[in-house]
């Protein structure tokens, strides 16, 4: 088993890398020489040790843990999914690769998402690489998401690229789409505290949708309503103009997971164990995870999205349906019993 996934790995990377190698050629620039040039000093590498991914594959074999049968279906219903519901695709670019944050002191590649615990996984990955101190839970926010302070893998070159998807353990986590869209919905357009961010796009969306606005609300974009929030998303001038900002992206166009070879499909839902999973294929055991939401709180987001979902027209439910569709379809999430799609 370890063998024949070890090479269809290294399939992937290999056409990876070609995609890469092409787009170089055209492209005026290479990949950013910041991390380009370092050697991957980790001591699994030269076999000292087990590596996260063939820790991972050692448990892929019978019998299985109760977790790790869990993670092996959810690989198998990502492979399947991204077989039936997608066809020929774009080669990737650098950019592409932006959200896949490297640790290669332990030997892990993570494609964060917002709004799905990438705050307390920066931490946790700062912790890891020792670029902070202490529990990760005491790093703040600002210096989790300070740019540099970890590596992506665009920052590498394609040769470093394919080393890592070769020999990293390559994870994500994900969560129920509307769920996650009407948490960024919350904590970035809702609430007061979000300044800077409804200036930019609640501003935005309150000057194209809500034609006699007052004048505060054009310039602070401070009470953009759910429905205006929806409408924006919808309309087709929004992605024309420049992709869907991170908060609300889908995941799979974040992540690509069509493309990239995913070890761990780690999903909000079961944040706790799911997180303790990839620590322990780390080597990592006893570093904290910062605490996930509490059943209250889960319930209470569930509710967010009902609640905010209800006044939605059934035109329009299932408009965003069809527009998030792809990852509730790659990630195993069932269109809530909220939605009046028929």
């Amino acid at each position: 088993m370890w063998r024949r996934c070890w090479r269809r790995r290294g399939l992937a990377a290999a056409c990876l890398g070609t995609a890469l190698l092409l787009l170089l050629c055209a492209a005026p620039r290479a990949l950013g020489p910041a991390f380009g040039n370092r050697a991957l000093g980790s001591s699994w590498l030269g076999g000292e040790r087990r590596s996260p991914l063939q820790k991972l594959y050692d448990l892929d074999q019978d019998p299985l843990t109760a977790l790790a049968e869990v993670h092996r279906q959810r690989r198998d219903l990502l492979n399947s999914a991204c077989s039936r519901h997608t066809r020929r695709q774009r080669l990737l670019q650098p950019e592409d690769l932006r959200h896949v944050l490297v640790d290669d002191t332990h030997g892990l590649l993570y494609c964060y998402v917002p709004k799905v615990a990438c705050t307390n996984w920066k931490r946790v990955l700062l912790a890891l690489s020792g670029k902070a101190r202490g529990d990760p839970r005491a790093i703040p926010a600002h210096e989790a998401h300070a740019p540099g302070r970890l590596p992506s893998l665009a920052d590498f070159s394609p040769a470093e690229i394919n080393r890592r998807l070769r020999a990293y353990l390559t994870f994500l986590f994900v969560r129920e789409p509307f769920e996650r869209l009407a948490s960024a919905y919350r904590n970035k357009l809702a609430r007061p505290y979000s300044a800077d961010f409804q200036r930019r796009y609640g501003a935005r969306i309150v000057q194209r949708l809500r034609p006699r606005a007052l004048p505060v609300a054009r310039a602070r974009g401070h009470d953009v309503r759910f429905a205006e929030f929806l409408a924006y998303l919808l309309d087709p001038r929004t992605r024309r103009e420049e992709p869907f900002n991170e908060h609300w992206e889908r995941a799979h166009a974040l992540c690509h997971p069509c493309r990239l070879r995913y070890d761990v499909v780690g999903k909000f839902e079961t944040l706790a164990d799911d997180a303790a999973f990839v620590l322990a294929l780390a080597g990592a055991p006893d570093l904290s995870f910062p605490a996930p939401p509490r059943p209250r709180a889960a319930a209470a987001s569930q509710d967010l999205a009902a609640r905010l979902f209800r006044d939605i027209s059934p035109f329009y439910q299932r408009r965003l349906f069809d527009l998030y569709k792809m990852d509730f379809l790659l990630f195993n999430y069932s269109a809530p019993s909220y939605l009046r799609l028929h």
